[in-house]
């Protein structure tokens, strides 16, 4: 094969990567937003951390069969760095939000926490991994949470309600962005991704129905609405949007996969439009424009790591 030929071959497989890649970040940004629909189903029939039970359970029960018999054999040192990741990543992240809104903390302001998971991955970057953003990085970066200001910010109204209850929600994005990070440096990151989401599902499980019990109690409610979904939860906002994130991060870096869901609360608002007719704004175009501007330059600020 001549010269000419293999970098024709190579350019074409690494075009063929990025492609994949894309995609890969597409599925992830819907199913991501697709958690709304679940909860939305479900919150009107259970308390929250009840749903936040079931679905965590539920969903590291049905995967553990396929945990257990398909893969290599998991080792202990493995499983308990996992557990750790779902404490940090489930429970931590969804805990945070859900006792920040119990206590008042309005959603709108909730919502605006989650979306500085970018920013939160960058900042722990460098303490955790050794890592620094580039000048162009922080440029997309704060252009992206630009985009999310410009689509939700409208929305934002202080509440009535104890001051420690704001620090929730930070608290758990920092969670959230601590256990991408470990994750991402960790040997049991290479642990297939249906084992280790199995171990984080039951472990987040434990820390829920703690909550869920505290509250009103572990019996699901046999319902339609909450069964229904609970199923949603499960099938696309965990198997779809835990999985897909974890693959994300393997074949690419913290910053481009955080990034990429600044999409998330955009395309949410599309999705609460679709199925519950809630109402759109030329603001919410606005902001999904400019943050997949951000979202452009952080991707192209760097060639993407394949695992």
């Amino acid at each position: 094969m001549s010269e000419a030929a293999a970098s024709t071959v190579v350019r074409r497989n690494q075009l063929l990567g990025i492609g994949l890649l894309v995609l890969l970040e597409a599925a992830l940004v819907v199913s991501w937003s697709a958690g709304f629909v679940g909860i939305r189903f479900a919150i009107d029939h259970a308390p929250i951390f009840l749903i936040l039970l079931w679905r965590s359970l539920v969903s590291g029960l049905v995967l553990l069969p396929f945990a257990l018999t398909v893969g290599p054999t998991i080792r202990w040192k493995d499983a308990v760095s996992h557990v750790l990741f779902g404490l940090l990543a489930m429970a931590g992240y969804l805990a945070g939000f859900a006792l920040a809104i119990d206590h008042g903390v309005p959603t709108g302001l909730v919502a605006l926490v989650t979306d500085m998971l970018p920013l939160a991955v960058a900042v722990l970057s460098w303490p955790i991994l050794g890592q620094t953003l580039n000048a162009r990085q922080w440029l997309g970066s704060f252009v992206g949470l630009a985009g999310v200001l410009i689509a939700s910010g409208y929305s934002l109204h202080i509440g009535d309600v104890p001051l420690w209850a704001y620090a929730l929600p930070v608290l758990g994005t920092l969670s959230l962005a601590s256990a991408t990070l470990l994750q991402k440096r960790s040997p049991a990151a290479s642990m297939p991704v249906h084992q280790s989401l199995c171990i984080q599902c039951l472990s987040a499980s434990a820390i829920f129905a703690l909550f869920a019990w505290h509250e009103e109690g572990l019996l699901p409610v046999l319902e339609p609405g909450f069964i229904g979904g609970i199923l949603w939860l499960v099938f696309v906002a965990t198997f779809g949007a835990w999985s897909l994130y974890y693959l994300a991060i393997r074949k690419s870096s913290p910053a481009r996969v955080t990034a990429v869901l600044y999409l998330s609360p955009p395309v949410t608002m599309i999705w609460a439009w679709a199925v519950f007719g809630e109402p759109m704004s030329w603001a919410m175009a606005v902001g999904l424009v400019v943050s997949l501007v951000g979202i452009v330059i952080v991707a192209r600020s760097q060639p993407p790591a394949h695992a």
